[in-house]
């Protein structure tokens, strides 16, 4: 019999599970979509039931399509998207109101008045996060103000909360746990970074009642047994949880402060290992908690995100008509050696770290009668690559310290000349992994690392293997050329 560790991606458009086994061969990969709901401009919902439907459902066609009994699968973990808010009842289990998602900004005139009100700093410093609707404690707060009855039986501990791992976890357990894992706590803007733990002033800040909040767990231990879940044997251990960007940051092993990995998907996510040290920083970087592995304290990270980075190739192929399919940029950029000089400012919703400027728009510059359709997308390809700079930049001046490499994985990073070009203007080595799978892969590593299917982080290491490395291939001259052109672009936005 062998031994196989079920991982479950809950992300914001679907759910992916993975079988992986101690070699870390995907032997199976499902996945299913659903539906995303938006009730009013700026609203983004789920149903909760339905991520449910979608977790069962895969897991059950990954264990079949695995050609393994359930009874091999021995840990299961869980990564999700991370802001995203449930509230549901503890006698029945069902929820009260639609899951609110991580993108909503229906909270934004709360922030605003938190912000009037002089919280901002005061928040920074305990959470890590700057005053937004993107993470989860106004979330909760609108939930149980508008949902009739809800405070009231919250005040009563009637109700429990929880960002999406802890409500998979207490469906996984049949209602018999309730935990959310430290990474996805430090989400939430009611954790202590320095304590780990609920903050009795933020949660009074936000009318959150600690009596409804999960329990706050480490990030490899044991949370609860499975039951009644097909495909899975009752009593088979849940025992690792991580938010998806930080669920990739260990993926990809970035063990070591310093260590650093960027996310290509919609947007970048970058996240940079700063050890058991809480940098604060000096330029709008968000301060996280990487993971908490048992008898050790709490490993922060960096975090930076850049709002768009697949979503441009994909504008330029819906929006623009530039090309069928995604793949195609690659192609069709090359076919030119340089943009000629048109700088794309990608800044189609706002843009993220370090600027933080919600009010800027796109800017397609630089252009001459001879410029291309390739021209433009080689300048979108570019213009991925240097918001990275722009981040990484931020955060080694936080951290004090160069970045010695960039791990690199999502959808995105499938792009050669992209992940060429992200070395050449960061004149850093990217490596881009074997596994690619990186946000579910962490997961499982950490539920692995509980059962003893992984012995240490040094045993993990081992597993990790390159598919790809790319080295800086870029004049001094040339480089600086293209960095002064891009700050031209940032301030025409």
């Amino acid at each position: 019999m062998g031994q196989f560790i079920c991982a479950i991606d809950q992300g914001t458009t679907g759910t992916t599970v993975i079988i992986i086994d101690g070699a870390l061969e995907v032997r199976a990969r499902v996945n299913q979509e659903f539906p995303q709901i938006f009730p009013k401009p700026g609203w983004v919902e789920h149903d909760p039931e339905e991520i449910w439907k979608s977790t069962l459902a895969t897991i059950e066609r990954a264990q079949q399509e695995a050609g393994i009994t359930p009874e091999e699968i021995v840990a299961v973990g869980i990564t999700n998207q991370r802001e995203t808010t449930v509230v549901w009842e503890r006698e029945s289990g069902k929820p009260i109101h639609n899951a609110i998602v991580w993108q909503d900004r229906r909270t934004r005139g709360r922030i605003q008045s938190l912000a009037d009100e002089g919280k901002g700093p005061m928040v920074q410093k305990r959470t890590g996060l700057v005053l937004d609707p993107y993470f989860s404690g106004t979330k909760i707060e609108w939930i149980l103000d508008r949902v009739d009855g809800a405070r009231a039986k919250a005040n009563k501990g009637e109700l429990a909360v929880g960002t999406i791992d802890a409500f998979l976890l207490w469906r996984l357990t049949g209602g018999s746990a309730h935990k959310t894992d430290v990474s996805n706590a430090s989400r939430t803007m009611l954790m202590n970074l320095a304590t780990g733990t609920w903050d009795e002033e933020l949660l009074s800040l936000l009318n959150v009642p600690a009596e409804i909040l999960p329990e706050i767990v480490g990030n490899s231990e044991f949370y609860g047994e499975v039951r009644g879940i097909p495909g899975l044997a009752d009593g088979t251990p849940v025992c690792g949880m991580a938010g998806d960007q930080q669920a990739a940051l260990f993926g990809q092993t970035c063990f070591s402060p310093g260590d650093a990995k960027c996310t290509f998907g919609t947007g970048a996510f970058l996240l940079m290992n700063t050890g058991n040290k809480i940098v604060h920083s000096a330029h709008r970087m968000l301060t996280t908690a990487a993971w908490q592995l048992p008898g050790q304290e709490i490993t922060y990270a960096l975090e930076g995100s850049a709002f768009i980075a697949g979503a441009l190739v994909q504008w330029l192929r819906d929006g623009l008509g530039f090309f069928k399919h995604s793949a195609e940029i690659e192609e069709l950029a090359a076919t030119v050696e340089s943009s000629d000089g048109v700088v794309l400012v990608p800044s189609l919703a706002g843009l993220g770290a370090p600027h933080w400027n919600a009010d800027a728009r796109g800017v397609l510059w630089g252009m001459t009668r001879g410029t291309t359709r390739a021209h433009v997308a080689r300048a979108a390809l570019e213009a991925i690559a240097l918001q990275n700079v722009d981040i990484l930049k931020a955060m080694e001046s936080d951290l004090g310290q160069p970045l010695k490499e960039l791990k690199v994985d999502g959808g995105a990073s499938a792009n050669g000349l992209l992940m060429q070009l992200q070395a050449d203007l960061l004149d850093r080595r990217i490596e881009r992994p074997e596994m690619t799978d990186t946000t579910a892969l962490g997961s499982a590593l950490l539920a692995g690392l509980h059962v003893g299917v992984f012995e240490d982080l040094a045993d993990i290491e081992q597993t990790w293997e390159a598919e790809a490395v790319f080295t800086p291939d870029m004049t001094k001259t040339e480089r600086e050329q293209m960095l002064a052109l891009w700050e031209e672009g940032l301030r025409r936005v």
